[in-house]
């Protein structure tokens, strides 16, 4: 069973992580509206992975017999200055993810909830996946800002092919929506 706290700031954590999928969302919008398809199709995926995110830590306190409301989120910022601007935001916003995660992970540690502590290893490692993904995307957009096709180039180039669902994941809530 998990700790009481942890189960309070996992709670609150779904509502963070359903907040990053719909930035992300607004995000790939702004982008396809722009007609740079690479950088939209990139923050879609975002979304969703952080909409997975959101489930499965759902699914994580539903095994452990815990409820899981799902909150409302804030609305998202949708209008942005520059082709910059959205990808500095992602950037701050993983930040912040990454300081929540080991947060709730020194919650688990603190209240000697071993299970929970090992379920947000997992999250920590994928916290310093996305904190490098968005510093080197941030580095780029920044170069290519009179030029955004550079950036589409970039991504055409760098961007990793899709090796399917991670075998170490947490399960996500309702499966593989």
């Amino acid at each position: 069973m998990p700790a009481n706290a942890f189960v309070d700031r996992l709670n609150e954590q779904i509502g963070h992580e359903f907040a990053a999928s719909a930035q992300y969302l607004a995000i790939a919008i702004y982008y396809d509206d722009e007609t740079l398809p690479r950088l939209a199709a990139f923050f879609y995926a975002q979304a969703l992975e952080e909409r997975n995110h959101a489930l499965m830590m759902v699914q994580y306190l539903l095994d452990a017999g815990e409820r899981a409301p799902i909150p409302g989120v804030a609305e998202p910022s949708n209008t942005f200055g520059d082709v910059v601007e959205p990808v500095a935001l992602a950037l701050e916003q993983e930040r912040r993810v990454t300081d929540q995660i080991n947060a709730l992970a020194g919650i688990a540690r603190d209240e000697r909830d071993f299970t929970s502590e090992q379920f947000m290893q997992w999250f920590i490692k994928e916290q310093i996946e996305e904190v490098s993904s968005m510093s080197d995307l941030l580095k780029v957009v920044q170069r290519a800002k009179d030029n955004p096709l550079l950036a589409e180039e970039y991504l055409a180039r760098e961007a990793p092919a899709d090796a399917g669902p991670d075998p170490t994941a947490p399960p996500v809530a309702g499966g593989a929506l």
